[in-house]
């Protein structure tokens, strides 16, 4: 089975989630998961669950936390012993093939980096966040955080890296890749989404062209990358939007007795509505382009984020995602194109 490490110190309300959250994936999925932390508090987390003696989890200790106002650098340097640290090292030495933590989003990406390494290829790694569209199907959106400036070869990557991921982990046959820009058409954006685009389309996969903004939930693309500054904005406002809504429809149908008649028959519609909006669904965003499987959740993460985060974990193990990429950016025709910069 697929063994994942889960920094189970990590999230605004650790370790309670990521126990609950652990001990919900043992019990329905095939995966073996290691909760790395504060031996004490873990156990009597776990010590809620009956069962949990049966189910395929065990604790590693580690004495140190890192916070969410720890400095990612300092937090490398001078935490060797944290629950982040050594659920890297697990992941490193091979006892673990992935890691999910809701902790520190800087923190994660510099500890990982610096402890698995790069794929051969890529600059610096990218978060990719999954985003509901009408047509049912998510769109992969790379970068939504990890690089707040880019060049026309980073988004390039991250197209491939999007790519691969979409196709193995969402099963997209084909996925089409467009550049997030304010207009479809080929000269509109600026120089970085332009020069971007006229490299993504020499490469070999789906490239579409320019989306636009409202394409985040059109269903028009299946990838779309933009640099890290721009899709963190985009992450954050959807974020928002999202709750507003939420709040919104559930106040207007509550508000009067015959609008509560109404709720009560509605309730399914707004419960699966809920669900499709909710980013616990999907768990976490990976950071594509280390060696290794890492998931970044929400600080705020809950048990069912968790949960997923851990199953897509496992499936972006299971489907090789990061040796896939690693075969896609040495293709001759792919290795061409990154190399040549646009005119």
């Amino acid at each position: 089975m697929i063994t994942i490490a889960v920094d189970a110190m990590g999230g605004d309300s650790a370790p309670v989630p990521e126990v609950h959250g652990a001990v919900r994936a043992a019990r329905s999925q095939d995966v073996n998961i290691i909760l790395v932390g504060r031996e004490d508090r873990i156990r009597e987390e776990l010590a809620k669950f009956s069962d949990w003696h049966k189910l395929p989890i065990r604790v590693v200790h580690a004495s140190e936390v890192v916070t969410m106002e720890d400095n990612a650098t300092k937090a490398l340097r001078h935490k060797r012993d944290s629950s982040l640290r050594v659920a890297a090292r697990l992941v490193r030495d091979g006892t673990a093939q992935g890691l999910v933590s809701a902790g520190n989003t800087g923190a994660v990406m510099v500890i990982t980096k610096t402890l698995l390494g790069m794929i051969p290829g890529v600059e610096r790694p990218a978060l990719a966040s999954a985003f509901p569209t009408v047509k049912g199907h998510p769109v992969v959106v790379v970068d939504v955080g990890a690089n707040v400036d880019s060049t026309p070869q980073m988004l390039a990557q991250f197209g491939i890296m999007g790519e691969t991921y979409s196709r193995l982990v969402f099963h997209t046959e084909n996925p089409r890749v467009g550049v997030l820009s304010i207009g479809e058409e080929e000269h509109k954006g600026n120089e970085l989404s332009r020069a971007a685009a006229q490299i993504l389309k020499t490469l070999p996969m789906n490239f579409i062209g320019n989306v636009e903004g409202r394409d985040l939930y059109t269903g028009r693309a299946d990838v779309i990358v933009c640099d890290g500054f721009i899709g963190n904005v985009a992450l954050k406002v959807s974020e928002g939007m999202v709750d507003v809504i939420k709040h919104m429809l559930q106040e207007s149908l509550e508000a009067t007795l015959s609008r509560k008649i109404g709720y009560l028959i509605a309730r399914p519609a707004f419960k699966d509505f809920r669900k499709r909006v909710d980013y616990s669904e999907y768990g976490g965003a990976p950071l594509l382009g280390v060696k290794g499987v890492v998931i970044i959740c929400h600080g705020r993460s809950n048990d069912n984020a968790i949960r997923n985060a851990i199953r897509v974990a496992c499936e972006s193990a299971s489907e090789h995602v990061n040796d896939r990429i690693a075969a896609a950016l040495v293709r001759p025709e792919t290795r061409d194109g990154l190399a040549t910069a646009p005119a």
